[in-house]
């Protein structure tokens, strides 16, 4: 009697070949690449005319964030809103066109990750207090009045969620190794782009994002306190 072949187990043909991207994520990145399109589309000159190699500069000087801001705030212990207001606004404008390609890069390739496990209410959080927090730490840290700008300090917060979820064993070993190496990799590309290109007080604020994504993860992950428990245990 013949052996009879196992029936190999249904798929679903309709599945997408890659899991889609997060819907915040996705928002998050045609925010900041539409601003970019039109700060680079008027840099050039294909929209506002003469007035529009200024733009750029104005956004800067309207959006960033500032350590003066801060001081004055905290000196006065009055609140401003137009000065609150760049702490969710510096994320969005960017120096230069590869900059802001760069900052687009981190939030697809590590938003992509964090939203396989949390919810896309929790990648926002992540991203929104990572940036907050950067620009409260860079406003501290630093007296300067070198603007903060860019969405590094979000993305190194997703950075550092998903950190939490490697280190807590949320994610497969395989895919922790992997995630490691891009995330090394698009570290030094943000090092050497920063070498090149300036913002070195900038790290103040990234190393703030990523340890307010680090710390947020462990309450807006599924089952972040389990896996730490887990994970002291194993020790």
């Amino acid at each position: 009697m013949k052996p009879v072949m196992p029936l190999p187990e249904e798929q679903d043909h309709n599945a997408p070949p890659v899991n889609p991207l997060p819907v915040t994520v996705v928002l998050l990145a045609l925010a900041i690449f539409g601003i970019e399109l039109v700060l680079t589309a008027a840099g050039a000159g294909i929209i506002g005319g003469p007035a529009g190699t200024g733009w750029r500069i104005a956004a800067i000087e309207r959006f960033a964030f500032g350590a003066p801001f801060l001081d004055w705030m905290i000196e006065n212990r009055v609140v401003r809103t137009e000065f609150l207001i760049r702490f969710v606004t510096y994320p969005f404008v960017h120096g230069t066109f590869t900059h802001a390609l760069f900052a687009l890069v981190f939030l697809l390739a590590i938003g992509k990750f964090v939203g396989e496990v949390l919810a896309d209410w929790a990648v926002l959080l992540v991203f929104v207090v990572a940036s907050v927090v950067g620009a409260l730490v860079y406003g501290l840290a630093w007296d300067t009045r070198v603007p903060l700008f860019g969405g590094y300090p979000g993305a190194f917060g997703l950075v550092g969620a998903f950190t939490f979820i490697l280190w807590s064993g949320l994610a497969g070993r395989a895919a922790g190794l992997r995630a490691f190496t891009l995330i090394g990799f698009l570290m030094g590309i943000q090092l050497v782009f920063g070498l090149l290109y300036g913002g070195a007080q900038d790290w103040v604020a990234n190393l703030a994002g990523f340890a307010a994504g680090f710390a947020l993860a462990f309450v807006v992950s599924p089952g972040g306190w389990n896996a730490i428990v887990r994970r002291i245990r194993q020790r």
